[in-house]
């Protein structure tokens, strides 16, 4: 029983040693960094942000069955849709009876 505690010990300050050898090449990394010539982003106008929008589930069939046709994700296929609307300044019309 002494020598597999032994050994659990030993497994675990080896662990511990290599834990500790691989975090110092990472700081040595950071130190060698060189962001002086680096540039923006030209993408991050068109980053996406995640929202919680509520989809009544006949409209998310809707779209998952043409993303499924079209061979892309319904998500993508929404954000295309939405777009377009945008681009094309389109309103919608709407009667309340």
């Amino acid at each position: 029983m002494k020598e597999a505690r032994t050994l659990f010990v030993l497994f675990q300050l080896e662990k511990l040693i290599s834990l500790n050898e691989n975090s110092m090449r990472a700081i040595a990394m950071r130190e060698s960094y060189d962001f002086s010539k680096s540039v923006k982003n030209p993408y991050a106008k068109r980053l996406k942000k995640q929202i919680t929008i509520r989809i009544d589930e006949e409209t998310i069939s809707y779209f998952k069955d043409m993303a499924d046709t079209k061979g892309i994700p319904y998500q993508s296929l929404i954000n295309l849709y939405l777009r377009d609307c945008a681009i094309e300044h389109r309103k919608l019309e709407t009667t309340w009876s």
